[in-house]
């Protein structure tokens, strides 16, 4: 059964696509659905993950660039274009996970906000001067805030909501598309094939730092440093799945596959004998999905300590460190037991 109201989905990451993909197939069932994204040069792993699992969509705005100035024109604009583009539409509320264009304008038109996080701060702790500028920008809004267990009630109570707000779910967010994975190595080689690719040997898949998000404070060189040491020491295959731009990666690192095309990663992740990662999500999927991984983030947030803690992620912060960690984890399967805790 539908009616006539919409629910909107603003997408803006490449994770809140495969979090939100099994609950919009769901709700489209016998709700109207509006997903929304944004676009910009070097910015286009949302838009093809959206189109990989056949989500339709409408691309609103940009991405924004590099500097501070472009990032806040871009999001003007693009709230902006909401006013327009949602005047005619009976939005019933926005579901989304801290978009910060999508909740700046659903709060300025009386649209309802769910909002789902799992990182208000680039931290670990309780320091409020390590929140996100995403963060504070989108959770005091919040109709609705859910979070994962890992992230204490009190750090959302300071962004100004009450217990009433707060919603908590006993999983970390990637076990949502997890839990009915199968792997398939026919897909992995399908991906492969293209490529001069040594099945003979081991693989190590590389994944940047989101180095040009607001909350990372500059791109940190030892990660691409520690390339061409593995490569040589431990006779490997390097993949690099890009963060943005790839054909600088290519020029510089000639002896790695750089993925150019979007892929369900999942397949390969599960088949890397090591990964190691600057960001969180694909962080997260290598470890739950028993790769051995280490993590060169910038910071530890709530959930990498959760990892760390129960020993699915190293973390390491200079070269010497990450070249000592890959040549001890390569290969070692992890004991995931510990994530038949959770609950979905």
């Amino acid at each position: 059964m539908t009616n006539n109201t919409t629910i909107w989905f603003d997408l803006v990451t490449p994770k809140s696509v495969l979090f939100f993909e099994p609950i919009i197939r769901a709700v489209r069932n016998y709700k109207k659905i509006l997903i929304t994204t944004r676009g910009g040069d070097g910015y286009k792993e949302t838009v093809e993950l959206l189109k990989l699992y056949e989500l339709d969509f409408i691309s609103i705005g940009n991405f924004g660039g590099d500097s501070l100035v472009s990032k806040y024109k871009s999001s003007l604009e693009r709230q902006s274009r909401f006013i327009d583009f949602l005047a005619n539409l009976n939005v019933e509320k926005l579901i989304c996970l801290s978009s910060v264009d999508g909740c700046r304008a659903a709060f300025g038109l009386g649209i309802p906000i769910i909002n789902f996080y799992d990182i208000p701060l680039s931290d670990y702790n309780e320091n409020f001067k390590k929140a996100l500028p995403q963060a504070r920008l989108t959770i005091p809004l919040a109709t609705k805030m859910f979070k994962p267990f890992v992230v204490p009630d009190q750090i959302i109570k300071r962004f100004g909501l009450d217990d009433e707000h707060i919603f908590e779910y006993n999983f970390i967010d990637p076990m949502i598309w997890l839990k009915d994975f199968v792997y398939d190595f026919k897909y992995v080689r399908s991906i492969l094939d293209g490529y001069n690719f040594d099945f003979t040997k081991k693989t190590i898949i590389i994944r940047e730092e989101e180095y040009k998000s607001s909350y990372v404070k500059k791109k940190y060189p030892f990660l691409y440093e520690a390339l061409p040491l593995l490569h040589n020491q431990l006779n490997t295959n390097i993949i690099i799945i890009p963060r943005y731009e790839s054909e600088y990666l290519k020029s510089e690192f000639s002896f790695a596959i750089v993925l150019d095309n979007k892929v369900k990663i999942q397949h390969l992740l599960k088949f890397a004998d090591l990964f190691i990662g600057g960001g969180g999500t694909l962080n997260t999927e290598a470890c739950f999905l028993g790769t051995p991984t280490i993590s060169t983030r910038s910071f530890i947030c709530h959930y990498d300590k959760w990892q760390i803690d129960n020993g699915l992620m190293v973390w390491v912060e200079n070269l010497e460190e990450l070249v000592s960690e890959s040549k001890k984890l390569i290969s070692a399967r992890l004991d995931t037991s510990i994530l038949n805790t959770m609950k979905l």
